[in-house]
């Protein structure tokens, strides 16, 4: 008998404390240790250091020491990477930072709950500002980035989230987040943090074992008339991949899309996959799944295989290691 709507969003809620359980903590830096840091000489002999970023040129003399951070993806890999002394402020974050990392986040001001405008990124004095999306760095947001740079202020955009040709990850891959990683770590000059990043979480995911069930998977992202749903390249078919699952919609060569509730019913899959964010829920989407009659009719609907995640564990960073883990712990839950 499958768990009650109740017990899977304790799963999802749940699932950030196992994200990070799995993401570990960088090496402890000469502040918060108290003592010399032995790295700092070597780090800082990086620069000038100049990075090819979603096809925009960014050099940085120093490692930035004021650091807007915008989405949740970006502020969470800093506080990963022991950096939360630099971040003054951040923006647009998608809930909570889990538990390990509340602590540190404690201290860091949260400057808007959406995009920040360029005058409010421009107040706030950053050297950088640190982006989840391109679009935040836009005219209507935080700043182009050529204004920006003209005004004195670096930005960078999490490579995972570039858009254009050959520079979209196609498809995205652990290796490629992990990598990702060692890039922000050259970035701000904490190569060492972000080597024990990266080793901590590839032996985290290299110890799930997979789903071998041959389960299909259905990813709902959001959407009632049309809904929106993990495709074939992006984070969903990472974590669901890994997790053992196939993605009903893997064929399709984009990160996210629309996709026909006849193509599902179709389709039938054995679980879907659920994305709890704050502005649609689980029990959004599981209402909406049951007031359908073509869905309520689905096997994986009546019976609630579902398998629930948080929305900031489904875009590229120090969470998805715990997403496939939390979906493999679920699909147990549900007897696969």
């Amino acid at each position: 008998m499958p768990n009650s709507r109740h017990h899977r969003l304790a799963a999802a809620v749940a699932a950030p404390a196992i994200a990070l359980l799995l993401a570990g903590c960088a090496t402890p830096t000469a502040a918060s240790t108290g003592g010399a840091d032995p790295s700092a000489e070597a780090a800082a002999s990086a620069y000038p250091l100049t990075i090819d970023n979603c096809g925009t040129e960014v050099t940085l003399e120093s490692a930035p020491e004021r650091v807007l951070t915008i989405k949740s993806s970006t502020l969470e890999l800093m506080l990963a990477l022991g950096l939360a002394d630099r971040v003054i402020g951040s923006a647009f974050s998608d809930g909570p930072v889990p538990d390990e990392y509340a602590a540190a986040a404690s201290g860091i001001e949260v400057v808007s709950d959406k995009v920040p405008s360029q005058e409010a990124t421009l107040a706030l004095e950053p050297d950088l500002v640190y982006a989840g999306w391109e679009s935040n760095l836009s005219a209507e947001g935080a700043g182009e980035r050529d204004d920006l740079a003209k005004l004195g202020v670096a930005s960078y955009v999490a490579p995972a989230a570039c858009k254009a040709e050959g520079y979209m990850p196609d498809p995205l891959t652990f290796d490629e987040v992990f990598r990702e990683f060692g890039e922000a770590g050259d970035l701000f000059g904490v190569p060492d943090a972000a080597a024990d990043l990266v080793s901590e979480q590839q032996a985290a995911l290299d110890a799930i074992e997979p789903n071998d069930g041959g389960l299909t998977a259905l990813w709902y992202s959001s959407g009632d008339e049309t809904p929106y749903v993990g495709a074939g390249i992006g984070a969903p078919q990472m974590i669901m991949g890994a997790a053992g699952l196939d993605n009903i919609a893997k064929d399709v060569h984009d990160t996210w899309t629309s996709m026909s509730w006849e193509a599902i019913v179709d389709a039938n899959p054995d679980v879907i996959v659920l994305v709890d964010a704050a502005w649609n829920t689980a029990d959004q989407k599981i209402a909406q799944l049951e007031a359908n009659p073509a869905t309520a009719a689905l096997p994986a609907v009546q019976q609630q295989r579902y398998v629930v995640l948080d929305f900031p564990s489904t875009e590229a960073g120090v969470r998805n290691v715990g997403a496939v883990a939390s979906t493999v712990e679920q699909l147990g839950a549900l007897g696969f």
